[in-house]
């Protein structure tokens, strides 16, 4: 009998191991087509600005009506079905209309993900990162055997193995346990999850996925233009993502030590010194040792802000709680990111992206860490120390 926790780590390796495909790759596959800098801005504003609407639609809908888990099925098999249709155009228009419809159904399953991890982890919610390192392990393995392969294959490829890991998620989806079920949500709670705690932490997790809209969507192809090939660029994905597995692992340890406050405080100003360096170097091993930072400016990060919505949220809006970080994260955060870079991108000046990204961290990182000098709120005390 496979465990809940086993169930849900696949669930991540999956998700994470088609991430692992699109992230490093689908931008360089748009520019391969003959998309420019500001059309491959453009399809992954508009992706990231369907997550936000839809991720919150999807989310208010499964926590009013508990409909989590079968909402998460339907989206995993409808969203796999769409992405079928980028195997059948080039079409810049028809790939920004397959992008938002795709966009619709995909929108919310990382979001309900993490609520079932919150779940099923129960009181062991500060091990959170191993079961989530299954996704960065997953991610590590598609970037490096992918980077070694892509330049023997057409770049198209991509498309096929993103369907692939697409439905065997979809399919495995259906071992998730049902949840149990949860009080009506009430008027407190909505206020609750707009308090002014949780308002700063948004505008300034919103201010972090900014900053990475340049490394998400354009660090490849700034690779790229400092002449490397595909296994290099496979091979600083993977470096990253091994470091930030490091830290998932670790999670218990790193939380009994110090506050989730704390964590996201050192992440954003280690952000903007990340993206500073990218910025003023064009070496390589510079390069690759500024990727061991992703530990910090991923994975401590992520998991903190995962963590911290948990805590501020009321437990009937879990689910909502967590659509609300990763819509105006992953979703608005990225969008105004890659829009930004998208337009001030030219062939050649990529690096000159991650002066506004520092900027964005650095801002951030001030604005989070004076509102919680001013005003100590949420406790952020580990729940389980133990590692």
């Amino acid at each position: 009998m496979i465990s809940n926790k086993t169930t849900i780590g696949v669930q991540y390796f999956l998700y994470f191991g088609a991430m692992g495909v699109f992230l490093p790759y689908f931008n360089l596959y748009c520019l391969k087509i003959g998309f420019s800098g500001f059309q491959i801005g453009t399809l992954s504003a508009v992706r990231s600005m369907v997550l936000i609407g839809f991720s919150l639609f999807w989310s208010i809908l499964a926590d009013r009506r508990g409909l989590r888990r079968p909402i998460y099925l339907f989206c995993s098999l409808a969203s796999t079905a769409l992405w079928s249709l980028f195997l059948l155009t080039t079409d810049f228009r028809c790939m920004l209309a397959i992008t938002i419809v795709h966009g619709a159904f995909y929108a919310p399953l990382i979001a309900f993900l993490e609520a079932f991890a919150m779940d099923v982890l129960g009181r062991t919610k500060n091990h959170y990162g191993r079961t989530r390192a299954w996704g960065s392990i997953a991610f590590i393995a598609v970037v490096v055997v992918l980077g070694a392969l892509i330049d023997r294959f057409a770049m198209r490829i991509i498309l096929f193995l993103v369907l692939a890991f697409s439905l065997v998620q979809a399919l495995a989806a259906f071992s998730i346990p049902r949840a149990t079920a949860r009080p009506p949500v009430s008027v407190s709670a909505d206020t609750r999850l707009l308090s002014a705690p949780t308002l700063v932490f948004l505008v300034c997790a919103f201010l972090m996925l900014v900053s990475h809209g340049a490394y998400y969507g354009f660090f490849s192809i700034h690779l790229a233009e400092l002449g490397h090939g595909g296994g290099f660029i496979g091979l600083c994905w993977a470096l990253a993502s091994g470091a930030e597995v490091v830290v998932m692992i670790h999670s218990g340890r790193l939380f009994a030590r110090f506050s989730f406050k704390r964590v996201l405080v050192f992440s954003f100003f280690v952000a903007a010194v990340r993206w500073g360096i990218l910025f003023t170097t064009r070496s390589t091993p510079v390069i690759l040792a500024s990727q061991l930072l992703h530990a910090i400016t991923y994975g401590a990060f992520h998991m903190a802000g995962i963590l911290y919505m948990d805590e501020l949220a009321p437990p009937a809006e879990k689910t909502l709680g967590q659509a609300l970080n990763n819509a105006v994260t992953y979703g608005l955060g990225l969008t105004v990111g890659f829009f930004v870079s998208g337009v001030l991108h030219s062939p050649g000046n990529s690096a000159d992206l991650f002066l506004f990204s520092a900027g964005a961290a650095l801002v951030g990182g001030t604005i989070f860490y004076a509102f919680h000098r001013w005003r100590p709120a949420v406790s952020s005390s580990p729940m389980d120390p133990t590692d």
